[in-house]
């Protein structure tokens, strides 16, 4: 059975995706993904935070350039699909386990979010058992996202600039916490997709088998 994309309530995008790899959206992800390995060495190694703030703050936050441009300029492809949720989930693994390393959150705030991840991918075997590849990013997860990645370069302007870090620890964390709740809305949507699809998939099958 070929894997196909998990069908979402609202039909599908009326762009279709396409085999392209060298456009302008998928380079600017490329470049986003390569933002990554350097933040993490700038924090943690060479410890220069207020790079490491700059970096995560571009990084993150350009995380709807990409798919803007490519709406834009027709140049959706199904790489692009792949790659700007990936870019996402590294910058927000990354930047958690790093933060988590030097203090700057507290485990049981990066443990929520790792949970959440492990459900995701538990849901996603499910799916590809079923011969399904993995469901669109939902606008609740895209959501959830951008407010992760807006609220982590403030936390860290807390952490390195004492001078702000009342005003800029209060707004990270209200965005992040408002984050955390819609990730994790946003992966309970993801479960009852796929358990509809699967369900679906074996009425399907049932009924072949009749």
């Amino acid at each position: 059975m070929s894997r196909r994309p998990a069908p979402t309530e609202q039909g599908d995008s009326a762009t279709t995706a396409g085999d392209r790899v060298l456009t302008l959206p998928n380079l600017i992800s490329f470049v986003r993904l390569l933002g990554v390995p350097l933040f993490l060495y700038l924090f943690l190694v060479a410890r220069a935070d207020v790079v490491a703030i700059v970096v995560l703050a571009v990084g993150g936050t350009s995380d709807w350039v990409d798919g803007w441009i490519a709406r834009r300029l027709r140049q959706v492809s199904r790489l692009g699909e792949l790659l700007d949720p990936l870019a996402d989930r590294l910058y927000i693994l990354a930047t958690l386990l790093a933060f988590t390393a030097r203090d700057v959150v507290p485990w049981q705030f990066t443990g929520a979010l790792l949970a959440r991840e492990v459900l995701l991918l538990a849901s996603l075997g499910v799916l590809r058992r079923h011969g399904y590849g993995p469901p669109p990013v939902h606008y609740v997860g895209k959501t959830a996202t951008f407010l992760l990645l807006a609220a982590f370069p403030l936390l860290l302007l807390a952490d390195a600039a004492p001078g702000v870090a009342t005003a800029a620890g209060a707004i990270g964390w209200g965005l992040a916490w408002w984050g955390l709740v819609l990730y994790w809305v946003a992966g309970a949507m993801y479960v009852v997709q796929a358990r509809r699809l699967v369900r679906a998939m074996r009425v399907r099958r049932a009924g072949a088998a009749a």
